[in-house]
């Protein structure tokens, strides 16, 4: 098992009394990181605006620098060489569909260090994060449950992946741990780029009684979103806080919190930690998945009780979000 240290370049700090040359040294070392988004790229108001937000923080409060590609034709292969060329410190790819092709274009160039957000690799110079968007899917499928009026909830997904069977699974459970009985309405959109798509399903599921939709889309999911919102009724967001996409409609969101992920990642270049660890899952106990404030509807203090509860159970294992 590779370290994790192994991405993470140490910054030799200037001590007092270094000549002027040493520190004319160590004031051009400059650490940067090169980031290929995920298919649709920038504005989509989830993943990729999330991650972006990271390395923002750490360009403003670190000093990293950084570059960007989208590749909205497929050609990952080609925009990750690109970065690769640039010789970053770190070359991130982000999301499931870049897998494959950040795994070639890592065994062509064994010294660069890459990082995988969204899938798992077992080669040594990539190390992998994963969330378990089941866990923080599930307190929202239980808000969608205690809310709903018609007992009916839709569930928009952008593929038949794992990742977003994870979003799926949870939000199932969560809303049946409140309400055995609750229906729950269920459409692949094959599509993350698309709001017309993800209007034209919620319009469909709102149709058959759905009142709380949960799109794990992209920006498929905005326009699911958005739709429920110019019906009246209402949405869970994924990935980041989607309220401000539909102020009348998100009551909360599935918050993954990929930016705190990238920061901290970005934050080892300037340190000297190390880890033996190959991948990381971040869920509730990490930290790393959890609710966005409540809004527009407003829950009892036993509800809250009720979601605060089953969050610490989460942790505790006490009860276990599966796959099944």
């Amino acid at each position: 098992m590779k370290k994790l240290g192994m991405i993470f370049l140490v910054v030799m700090m200037v001590m007092a009394g270094c000549s002027p040359a040493q520190e004319e040294s160590s004031k051009e070392k400059q650490h940067t990181i090169g980031i290929l988004l995920s298919d649709t790229g920038l504005g989509d108001g989830s993943f990729n605006d999330s991650a972006f937000r990271g390395l923002e923080r750490a360009r403003d409060e670190l000093g990293i620098l950084f570059d960007y590609r989208e590749a909205p034709d497929g050609n990952f292969e080609e925009a990750l060489q690109e970065l690769v060329k640039q010789k970053h410190d770190l070359v991130i790819g982000l999301g499931f569909s870049i897998q494959e092709a950040i795994e070639k274009v890592a065994q062509d160039n064994p010294n660069q260090q890459f990082l995988l957000i969204d899938g798992y690799s077992e080669l040594d110079n990539i190390t992998s994060i994963t969330f378990k968007e089941h866990e923080g899917s599930f307190l929202v499928g239980m808000v969608a449950a205690m809310k709903t009026k018609s007992n009916t909830l839709g569930f928009i997904g952008g593929a038949d992946v794992p990742v977003i069977q994870r979003f799926e699974k949870g939000f199932e459970q969560g809303a049946k741990y409140i309400n055995p009985s609750i229906k729950i309405l269920k459409d692949n959109a094959n599509n993350f780029g698309d709001a017309e798509i993800g209007r034209a399903l919620a319009e469909k599921q709102m149709e058959q009684g759905a009142d709380f939709l949960y799109p794990a889309a992209g920006f498929t999911g905005v326009g699911a979103i958005q739709a429920a919102q110019q019906k009246g009724k209402f949405a869970g967001g994924v990935d980041s806080d989607q309220y401000f996409i539909a102020e009348k409609a998100v009551v909360t969101s599935m918050v993954k919190k990929i930016d705190n992920a990238v920061f901290n990642i970005s934050e080892e270049l300037l340190s000297d930690k190390k880890s033996t660890q190959q991948s990381f899952e971040l869920g509730l106990t990490e930290d790393g998945v959890g609710l966005a404030p409540i809004r527009v509807l407003t829950l009892s203090d036993d509800e809250k009780k009720q979601i605060e509860d089953a969050k610490n159970k989460i942790i505790s294992g006490e009860i276990s979000v599966n796959m099944q």
